[in-house]
């Protein structure tokens, strides 16, 4: 007979690796589910407000979640369809639009009650 013991404490398992190296980028979440962030950055602070906006593009990127809109990239466009909404916005790559903070997927990342939500839904405190 078998059983499974839950652990009696909250458990992020998002690997965060800091590997990143690209000028102007902070933090990069990918769709296996991995984040990277910028190998420079040091500050504390900084480094928790990095993987608060990451981690609410793994919950878009998560087909699971009902939190936040989808969000999803290919090499070439990047789709979201906003919370509640059945219409897919599709916005062409490039290195001036990814992460611009006009687009739907970034204001949601950036919203910091959106954050606290998804902070304490994956306990991503450090």
């Amino acid at each position: 007979m078998s059983f499974k013991i839950k652990p009696f404490y909250p458990l992020n398992n998002t690997p965060i690796y800091r590997t990143l190296d690209v000028d102007g980028v902070l933090g990069v979440a990918n769709k296996n589910g991995t984040i990277r962030i910028h190998k420079d950055v040091t500050d504390p602070a900084q480094l928790q407000e990095v993987i608060d906006h990451e981690m609410v593009h793994r919950d878009q990127m998560n087909p699971k979640s009902n939190d936040t809109g989808r969000f999803s990239y290919d090499n070439t466009n990047m789709y979201y369809t906003p919370k509640g909404s059945k219409k897919t916005i599709t916005t062409k790559r490039s290195n001036k639009v990814d992460g611009a903070p006009y687009l739907g997927h970034e204001k949601e990342a950036n919203n910091k009650k959106i954050q606290q939500k998804i902070k304490r839904k994956y306990d991503a405190g450090l």
